[in-house]
């Protein structure tokens, strides 16, 4: 890992491959997404440290979002450790995303000097140079792309088979939760939030390099430093834990196999968000993305206890920014990207204690100027008008979108999310009273008990919305979009014991609910419908309550030319299916056991021994709640009432953060 001569003897380890990939970039689509040089983007000396006052050794990361550009860019996540990394003037950290199959082709075919491999963005250096690439996955099925950039990269595929020379593969994001299908392919995985954590790991690959790469009692330096991680940093090193399989399929038991690895790994919390005020660069893309704004997370975590919800929960506890710190992130986020719209981000954005003081110090702030400022989808019990109106006060008055999710209000109690029909149409109306034209809903499809008359209520429930608007308005141009998606569930829930819905009899259901809607001539073209089939949510739900016998599928998948299973125009279903069959042949399990199979109490799940704070016990009485028909049981939000024991602040020690103040934001001096 030293800026030396590579093993071929004739590369240069951190050597840019731009000259060789330049030529190739005008025969591809969107060149401009490789080619770097955002505004704010960061390109450190390759040795670093040498360079700086302490000297010693450089740590570097090539941070990779595992989709497109386009997708990957706006990443908070990223954007966020690229920035608090590349402080450190002993880091250098430089970002990948995952390459089109045009671009891939070219580099498989390579130049004179052989392929083109997978690169970072910034300095064009080839990701297998970094001491760790660091994999942020928002969602499971980028595990595919992982795998191609691995393999371009020249990093071996399973990490069994790498050696002291090879990058550290570690994966973070919400999908780590449950890192287990792909076990074989990453040395490591961080829980939770990487502020703090991503330095402490540099801290040991910095010492452990200044040691020489020591292998101490290991079979190999690279073991030893994956032995401190796991060690010192409640790093999870699937490697060190051995994993056996009772007769019946289910997951027998999960045991460290080396002293000193705790027996379960906690997640990371930070506490205190104003003193991490990132990003303070936010990076300004060159090719169109999907987020063309500046973010600022207002808030952390969520306690709502919407049972679905595995960020909500497994975020826990709520940690605000104070109103002063979200005012300066944004004054110096418009000052240093020139981003004309700025959204103000959490889980549940207008929970925070003081979002009416943001927003109307915010809106009076920049009231005259060009920017405008945006909420992203609002719960319907913390919506007003007043807060409506101090968002579009500069005249940029877009769609409102709320999230019933569930389509009759006994469907609403047994995910939690208890909203009744009228609560939504009296803020639809009062939206539309003054002077919004469009509504979106969102829904999921597949919930715990659902019923083909569940979702059916969603028609009913979208014409009483229409029919509210062209009241109080006065108007016939009123607009409802219905957008619906498959529930998967996940680790870490109540849900997380549930059989998924299979996909016929979700599409059967859209399919009714489409028709329904089309057949009331006074309200069909007045609704729009937007679905995605269930065949998708089933692939997901395989990997995201997998085990570490999914890896074999996640590899048989990439190997039959799986790749960006996110895009529905490159999702194969029946490549999954056929890649699952052969890979899963012989263990007595399939997707249907993986996915439509109910789980016990006692049956050990594959992230069990993965803390994420929350107590089996409260979250089995939880998932018993929700399926009883006879309860009635609420879980209200614990910021406002008696702590409900889900585990998370004494398991992890800490506490919920959040105001009133009392302090106001005040309008910058003209200078």
């Amino acid at each position: 890992m030293s800026p030396t001569l590579g093993s071929a003897g004739s590369r240069v380890l951190g050597e840019s491959v731009f000259s060789r990939l330049e030529p190739f970039l005008p025969s591809v689509s969107k060149p401009i997404q490789y080619v770097g040089g955002e505004l704010n983007s960061t390109v450190k000396a390759w040795d670093c440290a040498a360079e700086s006052t302490d000297g010693g050794e450089t740590v570097r990361w090539a941070l990779m979002y595992p989709d497109a550009y386009e997708v990957g860019l706006p990443n908070q996540g990223v954007q966020i450790l690229y920035e608090v990394l590349n402080e450190r003037d002993w880091i250098v950290a430089e970002r990948a995303y995952a390459v089109w199959p045009d671009l891939e082709e070219i580099m498989r075919r390579g130049d004179a000097q052989g392929p083109i491999p997978q690169f970072t963005v910034d300095a064009h250096r080839p990701v297998r140079d970094f001491d760790v690439l660091g994999l942020s996955f928002s969602t499971e099925l980028g595990y595919t792309n992982m795998l191609n950039a691995l393999d371009l990269a020249g990093i071996p595929l399973h990490a069994a088979d790498r050696t002291d020379g090879d990058t550290i593969v570690l994966a973070g994001g919400h999908a780590a939760f449950n890192p287990e299908p792909i076990a074989d392919f990453v040395d490591a995985a961080v829980l939770g939030d990487g502020e703090e954590v991503v330095l402490a790991i540099s801290e040991v690959v910095r010492d452990w390099k200044a040691q020489g790469r020591p292998a101490g009692d290991m079979a190999s330096g690279r073991d030893e430093l994956l032995r401190r991680l796991a060690v010192s940093g409640n790093i999870y090193v699937p490697r060190f834990y051995d994993v056996s399989y009772a007769a019946d399929g289910t997951l027998e038991a999960v045991v460290p196999t080396v002293p000193g690895v705790p027996h379960r790994v906690r997640k990371h919390t930070l506490m205190d968000l104003d003193a991490w005020p990132y990003p303070a660069k936010p990076l300004v893309p060159l090719a169109e993305t999907v987020h063309e704004r500046f973010s600022v997370e207002i808030f952390r975590g969520c306690t709502r206890g919407c049972r679905f919800c595995q960020a909500g929960m497994i975020t826990r506890p709520v940690r605000e920014r104070s109103i002063e710190t979200i005012g300066a992130m944004v004054e110096n986020g418009i000052r240093t990207t020139g981003f004309e719209e700025v959204g103000l981000l959490s889980l549940s954005s207008a929970d925070h204690t003081e979002i009416g003081e943001v927003a109307k110090g915010l809106a009076d702030r920049y009231e005259g100027t060009n920017v405008s400022l945006s909420l992203p989808s609002t719960r319907v019990d913390a919506f007003n008008i007043s807060l409506a109106n101090e968002f579009s006060r500069n005249g940029r008055r877009s769609g409102l979108t709320f999230a019933p999710e569930g389509g009759s209000e006994r469907l609403r109690k047994v995910i939690n999310k208890m909203v009744t029909e009228e609560d939504l149409i009296r803020t639809v109306a009062a939206a539309y009273s003054h002077g919004w034209r469009q509504v979106k809903l969102y829904f999921m499809c597949g919930l715990p008990t659902e019923t083909d008359e569940d979702v059916l209520q969603i028609a009913d429930l979208a014409k009483r919305v229409i029919a509210k608007g062209r009241e109080v308005s006065g108007r016939n141009d009123i607009r409802c979009t219905v957008s619906i998606g498959g529930f998967v569930p996940k680790p870490h829930t109540p849900f997380q014991w549930a059989a998924q819905l299979d996909h016929e009899t979700t599409d059967d259901r859209l399919r009714q609910l489409r028709e329904t809607v089309r057949a009331d001539k006074k309200f069909a073209r007045a609704i729009g419908f937007r679905y995605h089939d269930g065949k998708p949510g089933i692939v997901e739900g395989l990997l995201s309550r997998g085990d570490r016998r999914v890896g074999a599928v996640i590899e048989q998948v990439w190997r039959d030319g799986g790749r960006f299973d996110g895009w529905s125009e490159h999702f194969s279903y029946d490549r999954w299916m056929q890649a699952a069959a052969q890979a899963l042949a012989g263990t007595g399990v399939d997707v249907d056991w993986y996915t439509v199979r109910e789980r016990g109490y006692d049956e050990t799940l594959p992230w069990d021994h993965l803390d994420s704070g929350l107590d089996k016990d409260w979250l089995w009485a939880d998932w018993e709640d929700a399926i009883d028909p006879s309860s009635d049981v609420e879980v209200e939000d614990c910021r406002w009432t008696p702590c409900y024991d889900c585990g998370v602040c004494p398991e992890m020690d800490t506490e919920i953060q959040i105001g009133p103040t009392g302090r106001q934001l005040l309008p910058l001096a003209v200078v």
